[in-house]
């Protein structure tokens, strides 16, 4: 059985666009989660985070500064289980933006590593990295 996990993540004084743009960086990535990462900025193509062995997957729909919607496995997922698909969609608010995350057909078995591996190995990481390089605020 699969699961699906629904996160916000709200960060104060920076635009969803500089968000976006921190995902679909290579080398912003990489230093937002302070690991290794590659992401194609074309439909179909491929990304991985946390070394090639670690997180990988396609882009499968994107929306210049407001959505990402792609395969997304990681290391851990068994050979019959099928890819997750990942939709981030990048909204500017009132004193900044956020990042509406919708993860689904995770497997049941990796559902808490999964949903705790998005706070901790992606969200605190970007807080930090947007404190220094931003020079602003989160929430």
């Amino acid at each position: 059985m699969s699961r699906s996990i629904r996160q916000t993540v709200k960060f104060k004084d920076v635009s969803a666009e500089d968000l976006f743009d921190i995902y679909m960086d290579t080398e912003k990535h990489s230093a937002a989660v302070k690991s290794t990462a590659a992401i194609s900025k074309d439909v179909g193509g491929k990304f991985w985070v946390f070394g090639k062995n670690g997180l990988k997957g396609k882009n499968l729909h994107l929306v210049p500064k407001r959505m990402v919607v792609q395969t997304w496995r990681s290391n851990l997922f068994g050979r019959s289980d099928p890819d997750s698909v990942l939709t981030l969609t990048f909204l500017d608010t009132n004193d900044g933006a956020k990042i509406d995350l919708f993860h689904v057909n995770v497997p049941d078995n990796l559902y808490d590593n999964t949903n705790n591996g998005w706070k901790k190995m992606y969200w605190s990481s970007w807080r930090e990295y947007v404190r220094k390089n931003y020079g602003l605020t989160t929430r």
